[in-house]
């Protein structure tokens, strides 16, 4: 729940590095070709905008109901880009069973603003819903979703340690690179299952898309 509450916190993130995540995302889809999005994607990319400046705008109010509200449109705002991503791949999937006419540059790019936005998507995602905190008994923070290597030494260096955007990026990279986990485990079973849904975007669009545009190249 960072996007909600990000500058609440005690040793809060800056808002730059996930803004500029958002806006990649964005690019990324606006690239695609108009035939492999679901609806006018200058529209799409206009909401997902507004949302982002939205966020912002209100991030400045401490009242409750305020803080359920950002919290609702950083999940829409994350949904809406995670539906266009998955949408697009389904898209490209069946011009290809369709055997219609798309050269191997077009394939070629095409699934490679897929499997970025996939890493970008998931990354927040992961960020977004896990605390980052690990929960003491007498503590309420929600029970973490992922398990980092810091979070397991003994040695204190890193006690005051929490992950940040970068950390779950990178998870998430590894995730779609290697289509399992690497040095981070998922604790819960959102974790496990969005981490699920990742790997299978990654290894279809790896699979499907880029060897077919390969095979045609050649």
């Amino acid at each position: 729940m960072k996007l909600a509450h990000l500058k609440q916190l005690k040793k809060p993130e800056p808002y730059w590095h996930v803004q500029l995540a958002v806006f990649v995302a964005i690019i990324l889809q606006l690239s695609l070709n108009s035939s492999l999005t679901v609806g006018p994607k200058y529209l799409i990319a206009g909401l997902e905008v507004l949302l982002l400046l939205a966020l912002f705008v209100v991030s400045k109010r401490k009242h409750k109901f305020i803080y359920h509200i950002r919290h609702g449109m950083a999940v829409a705002l994350i949904a809406i880009i995670s539906i266009a991503n998955i949408s697009s791949l389904v898209l490209v999937i069946s011009d290809l069973f369709n055997h219609k006419l798309v050269s191997g540059k077009e394939l070629i790019l095409s699934g490679l603003a897929i499997f970025l936005t996939n890493i970008i998507i998931f990354g927040l995602w992961y960020w977004e819903l896990d605390s980052g905190v690990k929960k003491d008994k007498a503590s309420d923070v929600p029970m973490i979703d992922f398990m980092f290597p810091q979070m397991s030494d003994n040695s204190g260096n890193y006690t005051n340690w929490h992950p940040t955007f970068f950390d779950y990026l990178y998870l998430s990279l590894t995730n779609a690179t290697a289509f399992s986990p690497t040095d981070t485990m998922p604790y819960t079973h959102r974790a496990k299952s969005l981490m699920s849904l990742q790997s299978l975007v990654s290894l279809i669009t790896v699979a499907l898309v880029a060897a077919r545009a390969v095979n045609i190249l050649t």
